[in-house]
């Protein structure tokens, strides 16, 4: 396929998405999280704006500042720490029993969201009370419908200020539930060309062997800085999610990974570790099972009959069991 290039500039971090992001990470991390952890989690972000953030929550007295044996913490408040209800509760008011029921179990769902089916279920309301209760507490931007990848005429409902799951989203590489193949197929040229060049400048350099081959590896975040500075996407892309194109040319036989011990910090560590990779030649042609696409397809756990994506109406598939 030939290559694809978009000059996209991705668009500027919103504030408030920064900050009901770490506060959600607050959740998830109740003992508190480090500035590392919040680096990983949106890579995106630039330094500055991200303690000008932290410090806003601090003066607002929604995070407590912490100091461990790793460094500083960053942990919700006690009096926050009951979850995005203790917020929504003020909109709340006049609210009868059954709407607050409902708003109760679509929090319980958490951001990967319930089908009105499984409301009712929940519930025993009639389908036409919960739906007059959904409108009701959308317009109030307590909740939220959102579309699922899994079943392309349904709709999950989750509180208003969740970010979606990516079971729910698909992650980067859908787009209005479609999945993307040509956009992965050119994070995976793009990545690989990245990895050849860094190889190929090894090489060129005509040191002893051992430095070339140190020379030819680049850490995820590398390839991460460089995807983004392409601009060739159009949604923010996470190291994850690099790194998940870069496990697909892995399984093609076309790079190798290790990982190295990495001090606290570093950036593109993660729990003092960091993956790093290089292009490689592969010694012998990989046999036809390897070469099965469902070991390297980066959406296999979305994939089942009757779904948007399935193994009788996958290209990759039939290509294969042709060849």
């Amino acid at each position: 396929m030939a290559e694809v290039k978009v000059k996209v500039q991705p668009p500027d971090a919103d504030p408030v998405e920064i900050e009901n992001r770490i506060i959600e990470l607050c959740h998830q991390f109740p003992h508190g999280i480090t500035d590392q952890v919040i680096q990983n989690e949106m890579p995106h972000i630039e330094a500055q704006q991200r303690a000008v953030t932290i410090n806003r929550l601090l003066s607002m007295g929604q995070l407590d500042l912490l100091r461990s044996n790793t460094g500083l913490l960053y942990r919700i408040k006690e009096s926050q720490n009951a979850g995005p209800v203790s917020f929504f509760l003020s909109k709340m008011k006049g609210s009868d029993n059954q709407e607050k029921l409902v708003y109760q179990i679509i929090e319980d769902a958490g951001n990967k969201g319930i089908w009105s089916r499984d409301i009712r279920y929940k519930s025993n309301l009639p389908l036409t009370e919960i739906n007059k209760i959904l409108k009701n507490l959308e317009s109030k931007k307590l909740i939220k419908a959102v579309k699922s990848v899994a079943a392309s005429k349904k709709k999950v409902y989750m509180l208003y200020n969740l970010q979606p799951d990516r079971s729910v989203t698909g992650g980067a590489w859908y787009s209005d539930q479609d999945f993307e193949s040509e956009f992965v197929e050119v994070l995976n040229q793009q990545c690989f060309k990245f990895l050849q060049t860094k190889a190929e400048t090894a090489r060129e350099s005509k040191q002893n062997p051992m430095i070339q081959r140190n020379s030819s590896f680049a850490s995820s975040h590398e390839v991460w800085k460089y995807i983004c500075e392409l601009g060739i996407s159009k949604v923010e892309l996470s190291m994850e999610d690099i790194e998940t194109i870069l496990n697909t040319l892995i399984y093609d036989g076309k790079v190798e990974m290790t990982i190295i011990a990495a001090k606290e910090g570093t950036v593109g560590s993660v729990d003092g570790h960091m993956k790093l990779y290089r292009a490689v030649n592969p010694i012998i042609p990989p046999t036809g099972l390897v070469r099965a696409p469902c070991g390297l397809c980066p959406v296999f756990d979305d994939c089942h009959e009757g779904g948007e994506i399935s193994p009788s109406n996958c290209i990759y598939m039939t290509e294969w069991l042709e060849f």
